[in-house]
């Protein structure tokens, strides 16, 4: 009676124990991102970058202590080891006026993420936005056999991003967060195909953006859902 008494307190304590663990796990983020995720002297040099300390328009962030991802390390003790951000950047390589992207597309840059000696405990992807905005070819779902004339459409782009991450990464926590007012067939293409690599997906709502970009406000409400949204897998 003792042993099983003991056995049931186990198991009682076992998904604390697993929670715990899971949240001891996560200390580094990288993340894989455009203008949304820029600001000057913070991404790799030679990347476009949108965000600075003069006002862009109308947009009032002008510090990188307003930016949605320095907020969220900070708030949540996190090191960041890389902030792969492209102002402009598409995931597949069809860009503004049909331009080729290939040069700065997400997957692209996406070996960036798991390419050194340290891959990140969680990679944040955010992303489409500029997908939606340049018109490129949405395209299909396709989870595998990919041609390369399909890295120039949204879907089998974001799918093959997906799968790669997720093979070379495979201890990392990856969350894709989704910007609001995108594309409908953009909007659920990417959340079916996180769904399909086990991937965690955002939809981000409600975010306050001035000249079609996330505001000190904004940003804070970026902040905000994403702690969260990592708050609930733990």
């Amino acid at each position: 009676m003792k042993r099983f008494f003991l056995l049931i307190a186990l198991m009682l304590t076992l998904p604390l124990a697993e929670s715990c663990a899971r949240q001891q796990e996560i200390r580094t983020v990288a993340i894989l991102g455009d203008s949304y995720s820029t600001f000057d002297g913070y991404i790799p040099e030679g990347n476009a970058c949108w965000y600075f300390t003069t006002p862009q328009g109308e947009n009032d962030v002008v510090s990188v202590e307003q930016t949605w991802w320095h907020q969220f390390c900070e708030d949540g003790g996190y090191e960041l080891i890389m902030n792969e951000s492209y102002s402009g950047s598409t995931i597949c390589d069809t860009g503004y006026d049909g331009a080729d992207y290939s040069d700065r597309s997400f997957i692209y840059r996406m070996n960036l993420l798991v390419s050194g000696d340290r891959t990140a405990d969680l990679i944040i992807i955010f992303g489409g936005t500029n997908d939606s905005w340049a018109n490129s070819p949405v395209g299909e779902l396709k989870y595998g056999d990919w041609e390369p004339v399909e890295m120039y459409s949204c879907l089998p782009a974001c799918c093959f991003m997906l799968d790669h991450l997720t093979t070379r990464a495979p201890e990392s926590e990856i969350v894709f967060v989704i910007n609001s007012e995108l594309k409908d067939e953009i909007t659920e293409g990417i959340t079916e195909a996180c769904a399909h690599y086990g991937v965690h997906s955002l939809l981000l709502k409600d975010i306050e953006k001035k000249w079609g970009h996330p505001s000190i406000l904004g940003m804070s409400q970026i902040n905000e859902q994403l702690t969260a949204f990592i708050a609930g897998l733990k």
